[in-house]
């Protein structure tokens, strides 16, 4: 990641994904709509307003030498892959019947 606007598309899809609207995720992080719109527009910010928005979304910044920030987005990208999909109840019924045998 090299620029503020795609930090700023990240928080603004994120915050999508959870269903939260600006208002909504507004009363969990204590910031004015106007900050707040003015990050997702791509106006530049503190790194500890990064945090505090990067902790209501319960997710991690983790900074890595740039010689291998490209493995590490691959890696990223295989656990996302291969990760099980959760939440069908057939899948917790077999499992909670294998645990029963």
């Amino acid at each position: 990641m090299r620029k503020l606007s795609e930090i700023s598309a990240l928080l603004k899809e994120k915050r999508s994904e959870l269903g939260w609207s600006q208002k909504d995720f507004l009363m969990k992080i204590g910031m004015t709509q106007q900050q707040y719109q003015r990050i997702e527009a791509g106006s530049d910010m503190r790194v500890s307003t990064l945090l505090r928005i990067l902790a209501a979304m319960n997710l991690e910044y983790v900074i890595v030498p740039k010689k291998s920030a490209r493995d590490v987005e691959c890696l990223l990208q295989q656990e996302v892959s291969s990760a099980p999909e959760v939440g069908k109840p057939q899948d917790f019924e077999k499992k909670l019947k294998d645990l029963e045998d």
